[in-house]
């Protein structure tokens, strides 16, 4: 299973850095890979949270559906996809370090993302996907540092 964890400093407090994560319409403007995405539970998010969207991977297009199957604000955010074609775990942790946050995000996935590319494929893809969660995790951090609005509770 292809495990791709990197982390990131940013220069906001964690409850505000939890709160921009958490929300579904988020995603896609930090997340290059994530092209659309949409809240399909009623509610704040929060456990049992529901997610629809569609990622791009190496020029193929996938459409899942992920839950919060850990959701521990400020600390940790844990969704599993619960359909599509792909089969993944995104983790995210959170830890006070210093006036900001350190964000540790995890995503584990199947072999070949659930047979799509192939196991052979592995390295390749694996390694395509952590140079772009390093793009966007710096992504995240500028656009969090240099915009406060985002992050402040928005409902």
């Amino acid at each position: 299973m292809p495990v791709i964890e990197e982390s990131v400093f940013i220069a906001r407090p964690p409850q505000e850095v939890f709160d921009f994560l958490v929300r579904s319409e988020n995603i896609p403007v930090w997340d290059s890979s994530v092209i659309r995405t949409e809240q399909i539970t009623e509610g704040p998010p929060g456990p049992g949270t529901r997610v629809r969207g569609t990622s791009k991977v190496m020029g193929r297009h996938f459409d899942w559906v992920a839950e919060n199957i850990d959701f521990d604000p400020p600390r940790k955010t844990v969704a599993r996809s619960i359909e599509g074609k792909m089969n993944f775990t995104i983790t995210n942790s959170l830890e006070p370090e210093g006036d900001g946050t350190r964000l540790t995000f995890r995503i584990d996935a199947d072999s070949g993302l659930g047979g799509i590319f192939g196991k052979l494929a592995d390295p390749l893809v694996e390694k395509a996907q952590a140079r772009t969660v390093r793009a966007n995790l710096e992504t995240l951090a500028e656009l969090l540092a240099e915009h406060p609005e985002y992050g402040r509770d928005a409902g």
